[in-house]
C-alpha cells in the first residue's frame, strides 16, 4: 500500500488532484486476519485531506473468510477452498464478492463528478475489471498499474486450466487500457508476453523521502553490533543458513557478538522453532519482533548498524529501497551459495523465464555502493569478522552510498503525474 499511498501524498504537488477509492481497514487483529475482517461500519466514508479525497468503502468478508475468522485455519479447509475458488471466478462475471463495494463507491462518485482518468493498481486484479467497466460507462480512459504479474507461472501449479483462464481474462480486460504501468523491467517483460498492443511505462517503487527525512538525525547504536531484517521471508530465502552462520560466528568470537533482529516476518513460529533447536545460549542474540507501523519501523531500523537482505533473483522488491534510504550497510545473502541455489530450484517458481541473468538487487547495491554481496556461507563468516573488527575500531559501520536520492518515490510520482496530464490533454 505504500506505493499508492505515496501517489496520494505527492500527486497534488505535480498538478494532479487524486481521488482514492479504497476499503476500510480497522487493524483489529494485528495480523493477516485484518485482510479479511469486516469493517466496523457498512457506510462509505468520504474524507477530504490536504492531499486529495479518500473514499473508504465498507468491507464484508466472504463466507469462506467468515469461517476462517470464526473457526481458525484448521477447520473447513476444503470447503473454504471451494468457496474461494467460486468467488475468484464469479467476481469477473458479476459485480460480486468482498470487493464489490469498491466498485459501487467509485460508481456513485463518477455519477456526480468528472475525472480525467482512472488508475487501477493490482493485485487484486479484479480492480482492472472494475476500471474497464467504469471507464466504458463514463467514457474515461483507464490505466492498469501492475505491482506484480497477473498470469504468474505459479498459477500453473494450482491448475493449468486456471492459468489459461487467467491469461485470457488479462488479455480481454487490459487490452482496453489506455496505458500500462509496470513496476520493473521484468514485470513489463511478463506483461508483454500476453498483451502486445497497449503501451507500457515503468514507474518503479522507492522510499518515502518525507518519512526518511524524520529519522536522518537518528544515529546507529554503538553498544552492540546489530543487524536487522524486516518483512516477508519466502521459501527460497536461506534464513536458516544465515541464523546458523551467526550462531557459529558468535561461538568463535571472544569479544563482540553479532545480534540479529527480525521484524514483522510472516513465519515467526517457524523461526522460533528453529531457534529452539539450538542451545538457549547460542541463540540469545537472535530475536523475533511482531509487525509495527512503517514509520515506527524505520525509526527502529535506523538504530541498527547493518541490514540483512535476501536474494530475490529477478525481483527487486520494496525492502531494498528503505534500506537505501536509511544509509545502513546492506548484507546481501547470497549470490552463489550451493544450499541457497537448492532452495531456489525447489521453491522459486515465481517466474518461468530466464531474464538474461539480470539481478536487479545486486545492480542497485553495486551502483549505489550501499552494501556487500555475500557469495556463500564461508564468505558470510569472513564478512561478519570484518564488520565486527570495524565496529570494534570505530563504534559503527560505515555506509558510503551515493545516488540514493534517485530512488525516492517522489521522483516516480512525477512521472505518473505527466502520464495523467497527457490523458487529460487527449
Amino acid at each position: 500500500a505504500l506505493r499508492p499511498y505515496n501517489w496520494l501524498k505527492c500527486l497534488k504537488e505535480f498538478g494532479v488532484e487524486p481521488i482514492v477509492v479504497t476499503r476500510q481497514w480497522d487493524n483489529k487483529y494485528g495480523n493477516a486476519f485484518d485482510y479479511i475482517a469486516p469493517s466496523a461500519t457498512t457506510d462509505t466514508i468520504i474524507e477530504h485531506t490536504e492531499f486529495g479525497t479518500i473514499i473508504r468503502a465498507p468491507f464484508k468478508p466472504t463466507i469462506s473468510n467468515r469461517l476462517l475468522l470464526k473457526y481458525g485455519e484448521n477447520r473447513f479447509r476444503l470447503l473454504r477452498k471451494i468457496l474461494t475458488a467460486i468467488n475468484e471466478v464469479s467476481q469477473f462475471m458479476w459485480i460480486c464478492g468482498p470487493r464489490k463495494e469498491l466498485y459501487k463507491a467509485a460508481d456513485v462518485y463518477l455519477k456526480q463528478n468528472k475525472v480525467d482518468g482512472i488508475i487501477a493498481t493490482g493485485e487484486p486484479f479484479v480492480l482492472f475489471y472494475y476500471a474497464k467497466k467504469l471507464g466504458k460507462r463514463y467514457t474515461i480512459p483507464w490505466i492498469a498499474d501492475y505491482r506484480d504479474p497477473w498470469s504468474k507461472s505459479s498459477l500453473k501449479e494450482i491448475s493449468k486450466i486456471y492459468f489459461g483462464w487467467s491469461r485470457m481474462l488479462e488479455r480481454r480486460i487490459v487490452s482496453s487500457a489506455n496505458k500500462i504501468i509496470s513496476v520493473s523491467p521484468l514485470v513489463e517483460f511478463k506483461i508483454r508476453k500476453n498483451i502486445i498492443q497497449v503501451p507500457i511505462v515503468e514507474i518503479g517503487n522507492g522510499f518515502d523521502a518525507d518519512s526518511v527525512g524524520q529519522i536522518t538525525n537518528i544515529s546507529q547504536g554503538t553498544e552492540f553490533f546489530r543487524i536487522a531484517f524486516a518483512g516477508t521471508i519466502y521459501e527460497w530465502h536461506p534464513w536458516k543458513s544465515v541464523v546458523k552462520q551467526i550462531v557459529e560466528f558468535n561461538k568463535k568470537s571472544l569479544t563482540t557478538k553479532v545480534f540479529l533482529d527480525l521484524y514483522g516476518t510472516n513465519i515467526p513460529t517457524e523461526i522460533e522453532e528453529y531457534l529452539n533447536s539450538f542451545d538457549d545460549t547460542d541463540t540469545m542474540n537472535i530475536r523475533v519482533y511482531p509487525k509495527i507501523e512503517n514509520h515506527n519501523l524505520l525509526k527502529k531500523l535506523s538504530e541498527y548498524n547493518a541490514m540483512l537482505l535476501f536474494n530475490d533473483y529477478d525481483i527487486i522488491g520494496t525492502k531494498i529501497y528503505d534500506y537505501l534510504a536509511l544509509r545502513r550497510k546492506i548484507i546481501f545473502c547470497y549470490s552463489n551459495d550451493s544450499n541457497a541455489i537448492k532452495l531456489k530450484e525447489q521453491f522459486y517458481t515465481y517466474f518461468d523465464v530466464d531474464f538474461g541473468g539480470i539481478r536487479p538487487q545486486i545492480d542497485i547495491i553495486q551502483q549505489t555502493n550501499s552494501g556487500i554481496i555475500v557469495e556463500n556461507e564461508q564468505h558470510l563468516q569472513q564478512v561478519l569478522l570484518e564488520l565486527v573488527q570495524e565496529f570494534e575500531a570505530t563504534g559503527q559501520i560505515a555506509c558510503n552510498s551515493h545516488g540514493v536520492e534517485n530512488y525516492s518515490r517522489k521522483i516516480q510520482v512525477q512521472k505518473l503525474a505527466e502520464i495523467v496530464k497527457q490523458l487529460s490533454k487527449n
